[in-house]
């Protein structure tokens, strides 16, 4: 695991989608699962500024949703589908038979869940996994108490997390579906890579157990400290109580792989680069 510690939340984000896109650019047919969320949105803000100045492209890739909600229709807002949609996919070159993701308002859900396990497998598998990470420590849906080994599957959600998404449904936790669907603990660390963005100083403390506490059940993200190739996004606000953050930052500023990221302000998108 590598933390990389960003002066702000829009460089981090500008950081993951640099990251990102160096990844599609080396596999044009880049398999990626991706989150959903308030944390996100700059990142897929600037993945469409790469496409339209600089010509990164889609059209190869293909894509899966992390989670969505069940009982909510494709068509809504609160959707998963409708998500990426209005904030990556209408303004970039992915063709829509590229983008999967569960269909929350299936009759049989166990069958939907094994359905797009399968799926993931005939694509090859995950090569990227983009998350981002629930105040309680969870990454996609997988609560406290999930299996580290779990697959794609049916989860009820916490009252921390109907909380702390009912921003997204105008404030009233009342609107959260209690359950969705998720890839599984194990879905996601089977992925070849996966990139782990935190921003803000409501996750410094959750941030801090996921890096550096325990693996347990209790912090799902704790489980990425298993994967052999996870890169940690993550602002000063997130970092404070990061107990190794000068060698996170001496490890980013030595390591050859990191010399091209160094000067975040180059890294801005520009026009025909």
């Amino acid at each position: 695991m590598e933390v990389i510690i960003t002066p702000d939340k829009n460089k981090a984000a500008l950081l993951a989608a640099r990251l990102i896109a160096k990844e599609l650019k080396a596999k044009p047919d880049l398999v990626m699962a991706l989150a959903a969320g308030l944390t996100m949105e700059p990142v897929y803000r600037y993945l469409a500024m790469f496409h339209r100045l600089e010509g990164l492209d889609f059209s190869q890739c293909r894509t899966f949703s992390l989670d969505e909600y069940i009982g909510i229709s494709p068509e809504q807002e609160n959707s998963s589908r409708h998500y990426f949609h209005k904030h990556l996919f209408q303004h970039v070159n992915i063709p829509p038979s590229h983008v999967h993701q569960p269909d929350g308002m299936a009759r049989d859900l166990k069958r939907e869940c094994e359905k797009y396990e399968a799926l993931i497998q005939a694509s090859g598998g995950i090569d990227l996994q983009l998350l981002g990470i629930g105040v309680d420590g969870h990454i996609g849906f997988n609560e406290p108490l999930s299996a580290l080994l779990s697959r794609t599957r049916e989860k009820a959600l916490t009252p921390t997390t109907i909380q702390q998404n009912a921003m997204l449904f105008g404030g009233d936790a009342s609107m959260v579906p209690p359950r969705a669907i998720t890839m599984g603990v194990g879905t996601i660390l089977d992925s070849r890579r996966c990139l782990l963005l935190v921003t803000g100083a409501a996750k410094t403390t959750i941030l801090a157990q996921a890096v550096e506490g325990p693996i347990t059940s209790m912090v799902t993200a704790s489980a990425l400290q298993l994967h052999p190739h996870c890169q940690v996004v993550v602002d000063d606000a997130s970092a404070a109580e990061l107990k190794g953050r000068d060698y996170y930052r001496w490890i980013f500023l030595n390591e050859a792989h990191w010399t091209e990221f160094h000067d975040l302000e180059a890294l801005e998108p520009r026009e025909g680069a």
